[in-house]
């Protein structure tokens, strides 16, 4: 296997033809900088070419799943570099969305913003009782267009769609089951073990044939939400670019009070 520095990958103890790709930066709770995207495309893209892997399981070394981006660096990035960040990343979540082999997310403590967006990016989603899921972008000046604006609303309903991403709260594993973000909740601690369980199930009683042309098909809904991903991109990206947004994230990282703004309207400013 390859050498990590932010991501662990591994094969299964009992299946060697599933492998675990995990986060594995505790201290920043497994936040989502470029190196760490890059990792997690190339061990996506390795198993989906591997003969000898025959199912994904995305999960994680620790209590934390992911608590998404790192704003430090994003706070840094020129528009340029947001765009590739932002390519980079959605590179990463297509692997996930088009192999044709079972990818399943295990989920344990916060699974929020771009790490809700990975999840997302999986056949199925497995989590502790105890997880959170949310897409809290909104509060520190960001866009949640990695994924969240285009498939929350397919996967919820558009009405919770909105008040997840325009409130930017968090939500319980047992909240989002009934809402359909997640597949099942088990015990905490046991989310990757349920994930194996499933990927074996699909791994030896199902067809591979009907199983990627299934899941190729189904894509078809998914790919409505994602076909102005290159707009999303770049409007995420001038929005990283803007004095408001590093204003509140330098904030919401400092603890510090960030400064009220006006909401706008669509219609020119009356002039009178």
């Amino acid at each position: 296997m390859t050498a990590f520095d932010k991501i662990s990958v591994t094969t299964d103890e009992s299946n060697e033809r599933i492998v675990h790709v995990l986060l594995d930066s505790e201290a920043q709770h497994n936040t989502l900088d470029l190196q760490t995207i890059q990792e997690l495309d190339d061990a996506f893209t390795a198993a989906d070419r591997k003969t000898d892997i025959d199912a994904i399981v995305l999960g994680t070394t620790s209590d934390v799943f992911c608590s998404g981006a790192d704003l430090g660096t994003l706070t840094e990035m020129s528009f340029e570099e947001g765009t590739r960040w932002m390519s980079q990343y959605f590179e990463a979540i297509d692997v996930l969305r088009e192999t044709g082999k079972p990818t399943i997310a295990a989920i344990e403590g916060v699974c929020a913003a771009g790490g809700n967006e990975l999840a997302m990016g999986c056949d199925l989603i497995v989590a502790g009782e105890s997880a959170t899921f949310g897409q809290p972008e909104v509060g520190v000046g960001s866009t949640a267009a990695g994924g969240g604006v285009q498939l929350l609303p397919l996967l919820v309903g558009e009405k919770r769609a909105r008040e997840m991403l325009l409130l930017g709260e968090m939500y319980p594993a047992s909240q989002m089951q009934e809402w359909g973000l997640l597949n099942r909740v088990v015990p905490d601690g046991t989310a990757r073990d349920e994930a194996v369980s499933l990927a074996e199930d699909i791994v030896s009683t199902k067809s591979p044939q009907a199983y990627r042309t299934i899941k190729s098909i189904m894509k078809t809904w998914t790919n409505i939400g994602m076909v102005n991903r290159e707009m999303a991109r770049d409007m995420t990206a001038a929005v990283w670019d803007s004095e408001e947004f590093r204003d509140r994230a330098e904030s919401f990282v400092s603890g510090d009070e960030h400064t009220a703004r006006s909401f706008t309207g669509s219609q020119p400013a009356n002039k009178e």
